[in-house]
């Protein structure tokens, strides 16, 4: 079965002539072998044993990945064979970790990337004071949810964003409570809009945003870059963790850095009284 899947997915990825026919008669042998063994697996489950607490734990993980199994072969009969376009809340990318999702943003390196999008907001010091794991959600559409929490917390005197979170109706939302709300635009300004953005206050915060990108990259090396956990119950705490020990490391570094600055001054002191 392994051999037949890598054979559809050698015909799948190659060229040539009758490329279509070739993918189809792969998927065709790829799918024969893969109803033989789901029926075999289905015929045998009744029978095995069960002593222990294993033996029934086993037995569950079975029906549990016969499951998906049955789900991949519709997968693949659907798309392959009858030609259909699978809408992607039922696509499945990982049978190991089911919640996982294709985040794709376009760039040239990955083209396309597989896991969970996280949104961060950070303070003026870098500190990340809210975080949301997305459920195939878009940027511009947590923005109520976010600003509701963070609204009961603090005061907000500017709050910057990247376009993707741009919508017209978000942007006029957060004016009633920030008296400054940077919002790039997505798609073409108006004049009004084109002189907002290219006035000088309006830059000042929006280049103050690219410390964001510093923020992500940190995060990722605090361990979001890959998460070893299984179970999305374990993702969550791992993501959890893993700002706090973001957060821990940005506030020891500037105690370590005003515990240097005294300690030099208590120097100078020294050296003066000397």
């Amino acid at each position: 079965m392994k051999g037949l899947m890598r054979e559809l997915g050698k015909a799948s990825s190659s060229g040539g002539k009758n490329k279509e026919q070739k993918v189809k008669t792969a998927a065709e042998n790829y799918l024969i072998k893969a109803r033989l063994l789901s029926q075999k697996i289905k015929k045998e489950i009744p029978g095995l044993p069960i002593n222990d607490e294993g033996d029934l734990t086993l037995i569950i993980v079975l029906e549990y990945f016969a499951g998906l199994m049955e789900k991949h072969i519709d997968l693949v009969e659907r798309r392959i064979l009858k030609g259909e376009q699978i809408p992607h809340q039922e696509k499945l990318f990982s049978v190991f970790e089911t919640y996982t999702e294709w985040v794709k943003k376009g760039k040239m390196h990955p083209s396309v990337e597989l896991g969970k999008k996280l949104a961060i907001t950070t303070d003026q010091y870098g500190l990340i004071v809210d975080y949301q794991i997305m459920e195939a959600e878009q940027d511009r559409e947590i923005i109520v949810e976010v600003a509701d929490r963070l609204q009961n917390h603090y005061k907000i005197a500017s709050w910057s964003f990247d376009k993707g979170f741009w919508l017209k109706t978000n942007k006029e939302l957060l004016e009633l409570e920030v008296p400054q709300v940077i919002m790039p635009k997505l798609g073409r300004r108006n004049k009004e809009e084109g002189a907002l953005e290219h006035s000088p206050s309006f830059k000042r915060l929006k280049n103050k945003h690219s410390a964001i990108e510093s923020s992500i990259n940190e995060l990722e090396n605090r361990g979001l870059y890959r998460c070893p956990e299984r179970g999305y119950h374990h993702f969550q705490r791992y993501i959890g963790l893993s700002v706090a020990a973001y957060n821990l490391k940005k506030i020891g570094r500037k105690l370590l850095k005003q515990q240097r600055e005294e300690l030099k001054k208590a120097r100078e002191k020294l050296r003066q009284a000397a």
